[in-house]
């Protein structure tokens, strides 16, 4: 049985993500901020009460697991470099136990070579730039460190992402090319935990939607 090392577990995708984990049968070492938010009980859950921003927290949910699953993203009052700093702590603490593949969640404004944006696109891509300027440096440079990692790593992308029922059913493939303008949390979670066993996407950036 597989040990997943949880970040973000306590967010909207991350607890779509975890009742599948454990559904599947793995092992889930989750780290939370507020662990009361994480309701769920299994002996398979290991909940532990730390901030990604502080690399003892984020060593102790390393330690023993097998894989990396890094849900964490921005709220309201986040640090400017929230993604790229937790994911350098989590990077050290993966090259420190040894561990060696990762899945990482950013959104569809990062930008990867087998894009090809539509006018839409790009007018979201400019319209975040503006809005939100913070948070796409933030995952472009995430993205840049994961790269330089040396580690087995997979950033998925999505578009908006809403609360609807699981369908069952999406699609897999880049900005602009067989994608659309949403996905559901609960399927985005399906295609997350695939890629736990899964390493089609090594070192890419797949785009999931409807």
């Amino acid at each position: 049985m597989k040990t997943i090392a949880l970040f973000g577990g306590s967010g909207q995708t991350g607890q779509a993500f975890l009742p599948k984990a454990l559904a599947a049968g793995y092992r889930v070492k989750a780290l939370a901020r507020s662990p009361e938010k994480i309701t769920r009980q299994s002996d398979q859950l290991e909940v532990i009460k730390g901030d990604v921003l502080d690399p003892d927290a984020v060593h102790a949910t390393v330690k023993d697991s097998d894989i990396v699953v890094s849900l964490f993203g921005h709220v309201k009052g986040s640090p400017k470099w929230l993604q790229t700093d937790g994911t350098n702590n989590i990077i050290g603490a993966m090259k420190a136990e040894g561990v060696q593949k990762i899945i990482s969640l950013s959104g569809g404004g990062l930008p990867f070579e087998k894009d090809q944006p539509k006018f839409a696109d790009k007018m979201i891509r400019t319209i975040m730039k503006i809005a939100v300027p913070k948070v796409l440096h933030d995952a472009e440079r995430h993205a840049e460190v994961l790269k330089d990692s040396g580690l087995d790593w997979v950033i998925i992308r999505g578009p908006r992402l809403t609360n609807e029922p699981e369908k069952g059913e999406y699609r897999v493939g880049w900005v602009g090319v067989n994608a659309s303008t949403k996905i559901g949390r609960q399927d985005l979670a399906d295609f997350i935990l695939k890629q736990v066993e899964d390493n089609q996407y090594a070192e890419q950036m797949p785009f999931v939607s409807y």
